[in-house]
């Protein structure tokens, strides 16, 4: 599955519009980007491949 360019999967392009990495860029660069959507479907942050679970789950227990 392509995550960038033309060919990405329809998920991948709707994760990615408008929610750029921390050097503002929307593409994916590497494996292992994580994403925290909510329950609406929407986009809540993102997060780079050394992100630990961890970290994403103190975030997450501020949307439950």
């Amino acid at each position: 599955m392509d995550v960038n360019g033309e060919s990405a999967s329809d998920v991948y392009q709707f994760l990615r519009t408008g929610n750029p990495d921390e050097e503002g860029k929307e593409e994916i660069a590497w494996n292992f980007t994580k994403f925290l959507v909510g329950k609406d479907g929407q986009v809540l942050a993102r997060y780079g491949p050394t992100t630990t679970p961890e970290d994403i789950g103190k975030a997450l227990a501020e949307h439950l």
